[in-house]
């Protein structure tokens, strides 16, 4: 297969690690990766010809008009999570202002990272999260509004990653990851609650798996999903839906506790807990913790593609992750 001029943001991220590293040892594309402090690199970008490290960010992003403008396939998943006015330039204004410096008669995709919190079990835009969003949310909604007006539109491809685990010693940990550990320690105690919630879930490296066969595999633009009265390809990135109660069923097992009985966490007695302890929430917070069902419709893992899945359950999570387990024989 040819050769492509990859122009990455994000690498330095949880995510942007793994399909980064695989993208070096999988494929022969030569590679264009724009981070803020290359120390942060934890895979080797030496480990073949063709790899550049651009030190910059994106709030100065037109200094690379030239190259970008020389690019095939363009993986935006760069973010800012915290700040108003940067969320907002780095989020928004400056990722439009990369992709409009991309050539159209060029460039031939560009996969762009939202977030499947902005979307609602019909895989359509979540009002909530454009009235009660954190500036993170509001930002990726905002994004989802304009994409669909610029010139290079049908090459977009927008991912949705659900909750994202991933991380060791060679690469950062998402959120998720990082408190592994802790959960553990719960665990003997949440096996007796159950609940009404449920939810996807993705490893990096099930995610990285997915970006490097679309870099090669672009989905033809037919294959889209309505998204309020506007047409773009996108793509939920999750293993199939799991209910809190199984997931604590699976997790019970792995580290070898029996469940005798439940007692039911309705959302009454949740909204008891925190008036009784005051516990401060963010009215984002709260409508997670009433809408529960973060579950949406087709969502696409390697194995869509006939591709082995890394990290399938809810118990390879703690594998992954080099928690060993105490099932009982």
């Amino acid at each position: 297969m040819t050769a492509k001029r990859i122009f990455i943001t994000g690498a330095s991220g949880c995510i942007g690690h793994y399909f980064t590293e695989l993208l070096i040892q999988e494929t022969d594309h030569e590679l264009f990766l724009l981070v803020r402090n290359p120390a942060k690199l934890k895979f080797d970008y030496n480990a073949r010809p063709g790899i550049t490290v651009l030190e910059g960010d994106m709030m100065d992003i037109e200094q690379f008009g030239d190259l970008l403008k020389t690019i095939h396939i363009a993986i935006l998943a760069a973010n800012a999570w915290g700040g108003t006015a940067e969320v907002f330039d780095t989020n928004v204004a400056k990722t439009l202002r990369l992709i409009n410096l991309l050539d159209p008669k060029v460039c031939e995709q560009v996969l762009y990272f939202s977030t499947a919190s902005i979307l609602n079990q019909k895989n359509q835009l979540l009002e909530e999260a454009r009235q009660i969003g954190t500036d993170y949310i509001r930002s990726k909604y905002d994004m989802m509004t304009q994409l669909p007006r610029l010139e290079i539109a049908p090459k977009i491809t927008v991912l949705f990653p659900t909750l994202v685990l991933g991380g060791d010693g060679n690469k950062p940990y998402s959120h998720i990851s990082s408190g592994l550990k802790d959960i553990v320690k719960w665990v003997p105690l949440a096996r007796w609650f159950r609940g009404d919630a449920s939810f996807h879930f993705l490893h990096s490296q099930d995610i990285a798996r997915v970006v490097v066969y679309l870099v090669d595999n672009p989905l033809p633009y037919d294959v889209v999903n309505e998204l309020d009265d506007i047409y773009l390809k996108q793509v939920v990135l999750g293993n199939p839906a799991t209910t809190v109660n199984d997931a604590v069923a699976e997790v019970c097992e792995y580290f070898g506790h029996r469940i005798y009985w439940r007692i039911p966490l309705t959302l009454w007695f949740a909204n008891f807990i925190i008036v009784l302890f005051r516990i401060q929430m963010a009215t984002w917070d709260r409508f997670c913790m009433n809408y529960r069902h973060f579950v949406y419709k087709n969502p696409v893992n390697p194995a869509t593609f006939g591709l082995p899945v890394y990290c399938p359950t809810v118990a390879d999570i703690f594998r992954v992750s080099g928690i060993p387990s105490r099932r009982r024989e």
